[in-house]
C-alpha cells in the first residue's frame, strides 16, 4: 500500500484515524497503530512482514541486554552481535545478489546467482533499528522495557517504508503519552496534501518523461536530450522523495507525533557539503553519527578524515541499492567533498556556488538514474560533447516537451525555492498571515481533490525510496 493511492485515502487513513479518534486509552491508541502499522506493511509484503517482526523482537531484547549490563566490555559484545545481526539481514535480502554476481563476474566461475525478492523499506526500518541499540550502548537512550513501544517506534507507518530515519529519544514521550489538537491534525493534513500533490502532479509527471528518455536509442540522446532527462529527473526525485517525507511527517503530525524535517531546499545549495545538510537529512545525520564520528570523524587529521569521508560515501551509495551505480554515485559525492576540503569553495560568490553545486548533483543523480554504468557514462558523456542535431533526437526531444510537462517544470523550479520563508519574513501583519494561512487549508483541499481525480484515472507508479 502507498500513501498516493485510493485505497490508502480513501479506506485506511480515514478508518484508522476515526478509530484513534473515538478511543482515548493511549495504549489502545497505540495497539491501534501497531495492528494498523502490520496491516499496512502486510499489504504489500505479506511474507516478509515476519521478517520486519523477527527484526523487532531481535533489536528490544538486545537493547534490554545492553541496557541491562553494567559490564562496560559484556554491553560492547551484545552492541556488535546487535550491528552484524542487523547488518547481516541487509547482507542476505538485499546484497547477496549483488556480491554473488560480482564475484562471478571477476573471477569467472559460472556460479548461480541468487534472486531474493527485495524487502520493502528494509534499509530505513533496520538503520533505525540500529540506531535504537546503539544510542542505549551510549547512554542517549534508556532501554525500553516494553516491546509493543518498540515495535511501534519501528513499524509506525507513516515512516516505515522509505523514513524519515528517526531517533527513538525523539519521539519517545510521544510514545507514551501525545495530544491531538484540531491545529495539529489541520496541519497535519495539509502538509500531507501538499505531499501528495508533489509526488502525483510534479514526481509523476516527471516520471514520464524521464522513463521515456532513459529507454531511447543511445543515437537518440544528443545534448539537449541528456540535459532534459537529467533536470527531469533531478525534479522528480526530488519531489518524489521530498513528497513522501512531507506526507510522513503530515500523517505523523495528525496522530500526535512530531518529526524533525528531512529536506531544506537542497538546490539551493552552494556546495555538496551543504546539499548533504539539507537533502535527506535524517540519512546524512545517521551516517554522520553512527559511522563518521565512531571512525574518527576528524579528529585524527586531514589525511584520516578523508578517508572517513570516502568510507561514508562508498556506505551511502551502497545504502541506496544493490547496484555499483550507486556505489559510484556515493563516492562521486565523496570526491567532491574532498575538492572542497582543498580548495576555497565557499570563497566562491554564492549564486557561483549555487551552479557549482547543482551542475555537480545534477552529473551524480544521472548515475543515480541509469540503468547501468555504460549507459550513465554515454549520458553524461552527452551533456558535454553532444552537440550535434538530427531529426530522430529533435523529434524526441520535441515529443517530450508538452504543454503540460514545460508547465509542470516550471512550477516545480519555483517550488524547488524558500519562497514562502522570504513571504513569511516580509509579511508582519496578523490579519494577513492569518488569512494566508486559511488560504493555504483552502488549497490543499482542492490540491486533495485534484489529486484524487488524477489517481483515478492514473496507473501505479512507487516511490522512488521504496527500493531501499
Amino acid at each position: 500500500m502507498v500513501f498516493s493511492s485510493l485505497t490508502f485515502i480513501c479506506v485506511f487513513l480515514p478508518v484508522v484515524f476515526l478509530l484513534y479518534l473515538v478511543i482515548p486509552v493511549a495504549s489502545v491508541r497505540n495497539a491501534i497503530l501497531i495492528v494498523a502499522s502490520l496491516f499496512f506493511y502486510a499489504f504489500g509484503e505479506p511474507i516478509y512482514v515476519l521478517l520486519m517482526l523477527v527484526s523487532t523482537v531481535m533489536n528490544y531484547l538486545l537493547g534490554r541486554i545492553i541496557g541491562g549490563l553494567g559490564d562496560r566490555r559484556r554491553a560492547k559484545v551484545a552492541l556488535v552481535l546487535a550491528v552484524v545481526a542487523n547488518l547481516g539481514f541487509l547482507a542476505v535480502f538485499k546484497y547477496a545478489t549483488l556480491f554473488v554476481s560480482t564475484v562471478d563476474s571477476v573471477f569467472g566461475l559460472s556460479l548461480t546467482i541468487p534472486v531474493v525478492a527485495l524487502p520493502i523499506g528494509i534499509s530505513f526500518y533496520t538503520f533505525q533499528a540500529m540506531s535504537y541499540v546503539i544510542d542505549v550502548y551510549r547512554g542517549h537512550t534508556v532501554a525500553s522495557r516494553s516491546y509493543p513501544k518498540v515495535l511501534l517506534y519501528i513499524s509506525f507507518f507513516p515512516q516505515l517504508i522509505a523514513g524519515p530515519i528517526i531517533k527513538y529519544h525523539d519521539i519517545e514521550r510521544e510514545l507514551d503519552k501525545r495530544t491531538i489538537t484540531v491545529d495539529g491534525v489541520a496541519l497535519g493534513f495539509r502538509r500531507f496534501t501538499v505531499g501528495l500533490a508533489k509526488k502525483v502532479l510534479v514526481a509523476n509527471n516527471m516520471a514520464i518523461v524521464v522513463d521515456s528518455l532513459y529507454a531511447a536509442e543511445p543515437s537518440e540522446v544528443n545534448f539537449a536530450v541528456a540535459w532534459l532527462a537529467a533536470l527531469a529527473y533531478i525534479l522528480q526525485i526530488y519531489f518524489d522523495f521530498s513528497g513522501y517525507s512531507d506526507m510522513a511527517i503530515g500523517l505523523a503530525r495528525m496522530f500526535g507525533f512530531h518529526y524533525k524535517e528531512n529536506f531544506d531546499y537542497p538546490y539551493i545549495s552552494a556546495s555538496i557539503k551543504e546539499f548533504w545538510r539539507r537533502w535527506h537529512i535524517s540519512l546524512s545525520t545517521w551516517f554522520k553519527e553512527y559511522l563518521y564520528i565512531p571512525l574518527g570523524g576528524n579528529r585524527k587529521g586531514r589525511l584520516r578524515s578523508s578517508f572517513n569521508k570516502v568510507t561514508v560515501f562508498f556506505f551511502c551509495g551502497l545504502w541506496h541499492g544493490a547496484s555499483w551505480t550507486f556505489v559510484v554515485w556515493g563516492l562521486f559525492h565523496g570526491l567532491f567533498l574532498l575538492i572542497e576540503d582543498h580548495l576555497p569553495v565557499k570563497r566562491l560568490p554564492r549564486a557561483l556556488g549555487i551552479v557549482y553545486a547543482l551542475v555537480v548533483v545534477t552529473v551524480g543523480f544521472v548515475l543515480f538514474r541509469a540503468d547501468s554504468l555504460e549507459q550513465a557514462l554515454y549520458f553524461i558523456s552527452q551533456m558535454f560533447t553532444g552537440f550535434w542535431f538530427d531529426p530522430a533526437s529533435t523529434a524526441l526531444f520535441m515529443q517530450q516537451c508538452t504543454p503540460l510537462f514545460l508547465f509542470t517544470f516550471v512550477v516545480a523550479v519555483f517550488a524547488c525555492l524558500p519562497l514562502r520563508f522570504a513571504l513569511d519574513t516580509r509579511i508582519t501583519d496578523v490579519r494577513v498571515r492569518r488569512a494566508l494561512s486559511n488560504g493555504g487549508f483552502a488549497v490543499s483541499v482542492v490540491l486533495l481533490v485534484v489529486c484524487l481525480l488524477d489517481l483515478s484515472v492514473g496507473g501505479y507508479n512507487p516511490f522512488i525510496y521504496f527500493r531501499f
